[in-house]
């Protein structure tokens, strides 16, 4: 797979090949995923104090990489249309827009970091080893690298809007390499260095998204029809900026909610004990290389979809994300069925007591249901956002979430006693009713009538 040419210009994105698409999609999102598991094996080999510390700030990144993505999801899907439209000077005045907003905010973020966070910290009962690893952790990467974080994120979600998603993959891929080996000097201290710990954990992930960002600036330049110059930015009409956040901060919002219900339901699993919790962190662990597939098809036809919508082409769209739907969940229940196949040594590598093996791999049985499901909403709700409408798959998905998953959770989980399949079994019905209802919204068409350029 090899990058572009410099000078090789998109004409027709509408028309651009999906798989070009997709497949640097999925391979840097498993990367990613998997570096995510390197690193928290190698900060488990130092300490179990660090452990604690950086997972408990990373709930503090990840929702400040939440504010982030209201910007950078509002950018993807306007940008997208007015690229489909051919609409170049827009399409600047977007990219021009979603940076200001991303420095602002991450300047905001960064000061309320360093001044208030060992006050936040404070206000948790633990022990001083891991405040203080927390508080060094933060500072670094949260406080100090947020600016790095934020348009790191920001400039590989321009490149994929304008179909070189190849180009974002393959520096995500070297910025990850570069997180772990900063990882194994700071804590092995290899060649006589010095072990510098958390600090060096946080530093080598500011590096990462440090020399991301040098990279994408140098592809973004050699990218003749990439247009994102600072020059001209006090020219960019109100509008741009509202349109962004318009589009960016309810579906932000969705994916706070899903999270925060995700949350809940783990409180309530707690309840059940060790084994319920921990067979449930395996099956999602394992369940989560199963949805990579079908979550980047749906980030491509997000894209895909705004260039047919902002082209006047939605009939091609209508078309083509039934295709992509069918192969997505094709795809996941293919996964995931080869996986229960294979359960019994994929689960032996998680654990060997019988009982926790026994309850992940009904879990992983069940997951089954849950995969169709979550497939059809993965492709079918970037596929309507796309197309500029937000609020019925947002509105609807609060409803669902909250009453089939949560609701439904207590009620089969606890009130009927069926424990954790029970649970399990409420977010399996959650996901394939969400579905079931965004494939007949994106059916009836009402959709068309919400193109935002």
């Amino acid at each position: 797979m090899k990058l572009l040419p410099n000078n090789k210009i998109i004409k027709d994105r509408a028309e651009l090949p999906m798989i070009a698409l997709t497949l640097p999609i999925i391979f840097e999102t498993f990367f990613r995923v998997l570096v995510s598991s390197i690193d928290t094996i190698m900060i488990s080999s130092y300490s179990q104090h660090a452990v604690a510390a950086v997972g408990l700030i990373s709930q503090y990144i990840f929702f400040i990489h939440i504010l982030f993505n209201v910007i950078c999801i509002g950018t993807s899907i306007v940008l997208s249309q007015y690229l489909g439209a051919k609409r170049e000077k827009e399409s600047c005045q977007v990219a021009q827009a979603s940076a200001v907003m991303v420095f602002f905010v991450a300047i905001a973020l960064a000061c309320i970091v360093l001044l208030g966070g060992k006050t936040l910290l404070a206000q948790y009962s633990i022990e001083p080893e891991v405040k203080q690893f927390a508080w060094e952790y933060f500072a670094i990467f949260g406080g100090i690298g947020t600016l790095f974080s934020a348009f790191s994120l920001l400039q590989g979600t321009i490149l994929r809007s304008y179909g070189y998603s190849r180009d974002s993959m393959y520096i995500s891929i070297i910025a990850n390499i570069i997180n772990v080996i900063g990882n194994a000097f700071s804590l092995y201290g290899f060649f006589g260095l010095p072990v510098l710990g958390v600090p060096g954990v946080a530093a080598s992930s500011v590096l990462a998204h440090l020399v991301a960002c040098i990279l994408l600036t140098i592809r973004i330049k050699k990218r003749p029809d990439v247009h994102f110059p600072l020059r001209g930015l006090r020219k960019v009409p109100s509008t741009i900026y509202k349109t962004i956040l318009k589009i960016g901060i309810p579906t932000a919002g969705e994916n706070m909610a899903y999270n925060v219900a995700q949350i809940v339901i783990m409180a309530m699993v707690s309840t059940l004990g060790t084994w319920a919790m921990s067979s449930m962190v395996y099956a999602q662990t394992i369940a989560r290389f199963v949805f990579v597939v079908a979550m980047s098809i749906g980030n491509a036809v997000q894209i895909k979809t705004g260039y047919f919508v902002g082209a006047k082409r939605p009939e091609a769209a209508y078309k083509r994300v039934f295709r992509y739907q069918a192969v997505g969940t094709a795809i996941s229940v293919s996964f995931i069925l080869l996986l229960n196949l294979l359960k019994g040594p994929i689960i032996s590598l998680f654990t060997s007591i019988p009982e926790i093996a026994s309850l992940t791999s009904s879990l992983l049985l069940i997951s089954i249901f849950i995969e169709t499901g979550r497939s059809l909403n993965l492709i079918t709700i970037p596929a309507l956002k796309g197309a500029g409408d937000i609020k019925f798959p947002v509105v609807y998905g609060l409803f669902s979430m909250w009453v089939f998953m949560v609701l439904g959770a207590y009620i089969l989980g606890f009130r009927l006693e069926y424990g954790l399949l029970g649970v399990w079994f409420a977010i399996g019905l959650d996901e394939i009713l969400r579905g079931i209802v965004m494939v007949f919204r994106w059916k009836s068409k009402k959709w068309m009538t919400k193109a935002l350029v």
